[in-house]
């Protein structure tokens, strides 16, 4: 069976993962879903990824962060532009997640960044997802 969203299913993976507290969590792997991990990790919500690879198909683990006493990192994910209805902007149009506390995640021309770095890099793009 083939899957409409694959990158909604990565959200919704981490989302349940991280409210059930798991260490890690895996998925299958394509270079969207890595670059999106990588952006994790730099901005500090993940430890860490590996790409598994197997003959099939390779896997994406990620290893989840928590706080001193358990409380998690990633307190929300949101899929904002979605096979049917995608969701572009403008360099100067791009959304700010809660005022700043939080980051969407874009691709643009120059590869999967976070708002911030879009805004640095005068560059627009598709707006992927939010996390805060």
């Amino acid at each position: 069976m083939s899957m409409s969203d694959p990158l909604a299913d990565m959200l919704t993976r981490l989302r349940n993962a991280v409210m059930v507290k798991f260490d890690s969590v895996q998925m299958p792997s394509s270079t969207v879903k890595v670059g999106v991990a990588k952006v994790l990790k730099e901005e500090g919500y993940i430890r860490d990824y590996h790409v598994i690879g197997d003959d099939v198909q390779d896997i994406l683990k990620v290893d989840l962060k928590y706080g001193p006493n358990r409380e998690t990192v990633i307190t929300g994910l949101k899929r904002v532009s979605k096979p049917g209805l995608r969701k572009y902007a403008k360099v100067n149009e791009i959304p700010r997640v809660l005022g700043g506390f939080g980051i969407a995640i874009i691709s643009t021309s120059k590869g999967i960044v976070t708002d911030k770095t879009a805004r640095a890099l005068n560059s627009g793009g598709e707006i992927i997802c939010e996390v805060w």
